[in-house]
């Protein structure tokens, strides 16, 4: 299964809180960009072959009752609540049963904001909590995916059932649901989807939840000035951001990957994932907007194809009937697992703490590079014990002048702005007190020369 990439000020927030969550940060991930896409629809827009198009991501966190979708949207909450100022607890709404009812929402808070300082707002950040429940009423109202379809697009709703007709133009309503597997192929069925209501939507299938040893551990406080910033820079005057001339071959072959994919796939799978690569450039538009950047880069349209691959495999998996994504993790080296077992320990482990770990005899760990092999005996007769530690300008607590979790200023200039680029966790150890996260490289790993070879 595709490893998403946690990108950017958002996706190094998400890292610095996971290991305290019972929850998939791919969850938190997906729902905090959900949220930053409806707090900047309003004034930021994405151009592609001459015409700009809305920046709104709609997503589906699809698992089963207890696999963590609830703290994840809380925990996204958390990431950007303090840096959206007021926007998630003034736009933030539910319910919405039918296509009068949305378009009726919007216009009254249009009308609202006509005469405020900043004019009229028509931004909204519809969060379903409960969908199943809103998929069983809508079935009685034939315009509300029609509606769907036109707020997605961005363009004009128009209500006539009301005495005085109503009239929204360019909408900026995102949708973030959550699912269970069953209930999505129960009311999400094929021939909607061929509609094109409901492709529309990224649907996310959550790994299951891990337990922590001490639940009493709160989520620790995040930095979001970063984000305060690139907020205040997005909504401050209309922004269109495009694609750069070094983004443009990666862009030719998330095209070709879309178009390949839904020919190979049955008509009931393909017609789910239609819009790869319209998502593909609005996920990437909105990490360049949390950068202050109008230019999409290699690296943020790379890190916005492994998300929206991960949706699509995740998509022909619900289609198929699946409950749970079955996790392919990546091996991890020698390496890695002695340096996690060090990390879970302070820095500092003995043998009888690493060895029956990471099933390597002494000899191979004291073979790698990056570990320091000490032996320490505790008084005159004491048992002499093997220590290992990390090399010092190696370790990630190795002193440094700069912290992992301190700021980067924003500005408009991509290159003041350094992205930090990360994977989800291989290994996730359970901390008592908030860690101090390992430095992100500074590129992204490049994708396959062919991804059509592990299209699923």
């Amino acid at each position: 299964m595709s490893t998403p990439v946690l990108y950017g000020p958002i996706g190094h927030v998400v890292r610095r809180i996971a290991p305290f969550l019972e929850a998939d940060p791919l969850g938190v991930y997906v729902a905090a960009l959900s949220m930053w896409s409806a707090a900047i629809g309003g004034t930021v827009k994405v151009s592609s072959r001459g015409n700009t198009r809305p920046v709104l991501l709609w997503s589906a966190v699809v698992a089963g009752t207890g696999r963590g979708k609830g703290t994840a949207l809380r925990a996204a909450h958390h990431v950007l609540d303090k840096a959206l100022g007021r926007f998630l607890a003034t736009h933030t709404t539910s319910g919405i049963t039918s296509g009068a009812s949305m378009v009726n929402h919007l216009w009254e808070q249009q009308e609202a904001t006509a005469e405020t300082e900043h004019g009229r707002d028509v931004r909204a950040f519809v969060c379903e909590e409960e969908w199943s429940e809103v998929l069983r009423r809508v079935k009685r109202d034939a315009s509300f995916t029609t509606k769907l379809r036109t707020a997605w697009d961005g363009a004009t709703l128009r209500n006539t059932t009301k005495e005085e007709a109503q009239e929204v133009r360019d909408p900026a309503m995102v949708l973030h649901c959550h699912v269970t597997p069953s209930d999505w192929s129960k009311y999400v069925g094929e021939s909607e989807a061929a509609g094109g209501s409901y492709n529309r939507i990224l649907p996310f299938l959550l790994r299951s939840v891990p337990l922590l040893d001490d639940d009493r551990v709160s989520l620790p406080k995040v930095d979001g000035r970063e984000l305060s910033d690139a907020y205040g820079w997005a909504t401050a005057r209309p922004r269109v951001i495009t694609l750069g001339e070094g983004a443009r071959p990666l862009w030719r072959i998330v095209r070709r990957y879309a178009r390949i994919l839904g020919e190979t796939l049955p008509e009931s799978q393909a017609v789910f994932i239609e819009r790869t690569s319209e998502q593909t450039l609005r996920v990437a538009a909105c990490l360049a907007a949390s950068e202050c950047s109008e230019t999409i880069t290699h690296e943020m349209l790379s890190a916005a194809f492994t998300l929206v691959r991960r949706s699509v495999q995740d998509a022909v998996r619900i289609t198929k009937g699946a409950t749970s994504p079955k996790v392919k993790r990546q091996p991890l080296s020698l390496e890695d697992k002695v340096r996690a077992r060090i990390d879970l320990h302070g820095g500092r482990a003995t043998s009888s703490q690493v060895l029956p770990y990471v099933g390597a005899s002494a000899e191979a760990v004291k073979a790698l590079p990056g570990i320091v092999v000490t032996v320490e005996r505790s008084g005159k007769s004491g048992r002499p014990a093997t220590v290992f530690t990390l090399r010092g300008d190696e370790s990630e607590n190795a002193p440094s002048t700069k912290t992992a979790d301190e700021p980067r200023p924003a500005s408009a200039e991509r290159e003041r702005n350094r992205t930090t680029v990360v994977r989800l966790d291989a290994y996730r150890p359970e901390p008592a007190q908030a860690p101090e996260p390992a430095p992100a490289p500074k590129r992204l790993e490049p994708l396959d020369a062919n991804p059509f070879r592990a299209l699923l």
